[in-house]
């Protein structure tokens, strides 16, 4: 089993992307987060990534199931891996922006992934990724590619943190495996929906999920956080408004009808439904929920 290092609900600030902001320079992006531990809250403040763009998890960039059979240090990584995170195109920025954010999710705080890329112009860019929640932080050196429960892990991770705007969010991930600190209960007690998946397996084809908590919903679009409930658009042609999904995110309906129930101290949903088109029996209890504030 994994869990959070240290054991703590993560609070961040997550400044969102849209995919009209791929081409940007994400070097100049940054969100803030804040670590709340059962005893006491502690902040900390750092220049992170945007928030994971839903395209840099589509096929066209550097694919996360090509990254578990490695130890996730620069000099493990195969080829291709590497090629794609050097690339000085927009598919390059979209493997960056993703690796960014695997290694805040797997790796802790004392721990980073460095290297460098040269653009066109024959600029030599040197990146360090700092690791934030500790996920997997042993992957550093031991590859993750037969460790389904660490893989659904940092995918629910990676999940929770995709959106479609441009702003800054303060949100709340709890899990089975973290706890929370009842100020921050009571401070943060929207809750969004919760995601889960795999997009690091070799076994069957990668996917990601989510639903919506209900009562969330409308908060939710307000504060412009939906890849839960879907980014809401509207038809050119019939003038209908479409949920439409964040990427690769499928949204499978209400929490209420795909997870058998809450956490009755933190609030998470306990597990959800795995894959409900393909069977409605087998559950999974890797699964993150995000609260808002009200």
């Amino acid at each position: 089993m994994v869990s959070f290092y240290p054991r703590m609900v993560v609070l961040l600030a997550v400044s969102l992307a849209t995919t009209a902001c791929i081409g940007a320079d994400i070097d100049e992006a940054s969100e803030e987060f804040v670590e709340v531990e059962e005893s006491a809250a502690v902040a900390e403040n750092g220049f992170l990534a945007n928030a994971l763009s839903p395209n840099a998890l589509s096929p066209n960039a550097l694919s996360p199931n090509a990254l578990s059979p490695n130890a996730l240090s620069p000099n493990a990584l195969s080829p291709n891996a590497l090629s794609a995170i050097q690339d000085p195109g927009t598919r390059g920025n979209l493997s960056r922006e993703l690796l960014r954010y695997i290694v805040g999710c797997a790796l802790k705080p004392d721990q980073s992934f460095a290297f460098s890329w040269t653009d066109s112009s024959g600029g030599v860019h040197s990146e360090t990724y700092r690791g934030e929640l500790g996920l997997a932080h042993w992957w550093k050196s031991t590859p993750i590619a037969n460790d389904a429960y660490v893989q659904r892990t940092l995918t629910a991770c990676l999940a929770s943190r995709v959106n479609w705007y441009g702003v800054s969010v303060m949100i709340s991930l709890r899990g089975v495996e973290a706890s929370s600190s009842t100020s921050e209960r009571a401070t943060y007690t929207v809750r969004e929906g919760a995601f889960w998946g795999n997009v690091f397996t070799h076994i069957e084809a990668p996917y990601l999920q989510a639903c919506y908590s209900p009562s969330g919903v409308a908060r939710a679009r307000q504060v412009q956080r939906d890849c839960a409930a879907g980014h809401i658009n509207v038809d050119p042609v019939t003038g209908a408004t479409l949920a439409q999904p964040c990427g690769a995110l499928e949204i499978v309906g209400s929490c209420d009808a795909v997870c058998n129930g809450v956490d009755s101290v933190n609030g998470f949903y306990k597990g959800c439904i795995d894959r409900v088109a393909v069977s409605p029996w087998v559950r999974t209890d890797s699964v993150i929920t995000s609260f808002l504030l009200p």
